[in-house]
């Protein structure tokens, strides 16, 4: 009887077990979103593409899809050093049982802190490392993953928002004569965003805007 009683209990001490491992990884999915907005160059990229449409003034040209698509692109093409890192010295030793879930956790960290570290503003880090009574670190692996994840996406708003004012300021320039020219000759009731908006696409097109907005991205990494 005994025995049949601690059977029972090793089994529905197992169905715990499995209920509680689906459970988080159920919520390591879908915190996946967030975790590749928030520790890969996807803030600045799709910032800076959603600059680009609302300073042409396209409405809805590239749409939603494509900007995101070619953001995720972008992004793996930017990380995949750091991804190859993560996952030969993390993924693969862990899949082979080389190394505890911890470990891999620890290994993982390390090249996402180099790359955060290198876009992030010593400042905004101080920000973060004064509000919760850190010590100031003598070394990139010595700064908290949670305190250096919220520093490296204050400065990526930053460094997107720069880039974004500077792309704006050609269009800006043709709005301002477009609607100068118009009210010089009384036009007041035509829509100035009429009569520039072919002139804009037609400039982004004789620059080469999308080549040289990419290039500035890479670049910027």
């Amino acid at each position: 009887m005994n025995e049949i009683m601690n059977a029972l209990g090793n089994s529905s001490a197992n169905t715990v077990s499995t209920s509680v491992k689906l459970l988080l990884l159920m919520t390591v999915l879908s915190l996946a979103p967030s975790i590749l907005i928030l520790l890969t160059s996807f803030t600045r990229i799709v910032i800076v593409l959603s600059f680009v449409r609302t300073s042409l003034g396209t409405q809805q040209a590239p749409p939603n899809q494509v900007i995101i698509g070619l953001a995720l692109f972008l992004t793996f093409f930017i990380m995949a050093p750091t991804f190859s890192q993560v996952n030969k010295e993390a993924l693969t030793p862990l899949f082979n049982d080389k190394i505890t879930l911890e470990q891999a956790y620890d290994k993982a960290q390390v090249p996402f802190k180099e790359f955060m570290s290198k876009q992030t503003r010593q400042k905004d880090l101080q920000l973060f490392l004064d509000y919760a009574h850190e010590k100031q670190p003598k070394d990139i692996q010595d700064i908290p993953i949670t305190t250096l994840v919220p520093a490296f996406a204050l400065s990526e708003l930053k460094t997107a928002f720069q880039l974004g004012f500077m792309i704006f300021i050609p269009f800006l320039v043709i709005d301002m004569v477009v609607a100068s020219v118009l009210m010089s000759m009384g036009m007041m009731m035509l829509p100035p965003v009429t009569i520039s908006l072919p002139f804009k696409i037609l400039l982004f097109v004789l620059v080469d805007g999308w080549y040289l907005v990419i290039k500035s991205l890479l670049e910027s990494f």
